[in-house]
């Protein structure tokens, strides 16, 4: 069960990167925030092929120690990638104001939390 609200989370993160195109995500990030617009553009639809390959090859590996560590590193990050967004809110050309675009980000959220949760929470208070 774990596993699929990991899967839906990062389903929900991969279509928050096709809304993230709609609202021009790279006018706000530091690594591409600074650039002309068509550049900033490029560069940001282009490093999510590695970063995309990168998640995928890890989270297929045969090795299951780096499954399961991948699998919580993403855990994390989908939980601290919704912080992100609150904290970028007030920037001048933070565009994310759709419900669509909130439910995305808080949907990966929850089920980054909600992986963490029965990963390490859930185990402990079974045991009790």
């Amino acid at each position: 069960m774990k596993n699929l609200i990991l899967n839906l989370g990062i389903g929900a993160l991969f279509t928050h990167e096709l809304d993230a195109m709609t609202n021009h995500e790279w006018r706000v990030l530091p690594l591409t925030s600074f650039m002309g617009e068509e550049l900033g553009r490029d560069i940001f639809v282009l490093l999510h092929i590695p970063m995309f390959a990168l998640i995928i090859g890890l989270l297929s590996s045969p090795n299951q120690h780096r499954r399961q560590l991948t699998r919580l590193v993403l855990a994390t990050f989908l939980a601290v990638h919704g912080l992100l967004h609150h904290f970028y809110s007030d920037h001048v050309s933070y565009e994310f104001s759709s419900t669509l675009s909130n439910t995305l980000i808080l949907l990966a959220s929850v089920c980054g939390l909600g992986y963490l949760f029965a990963h390490f929470i859930q185990p402990r208070m079974s045991n009790a």
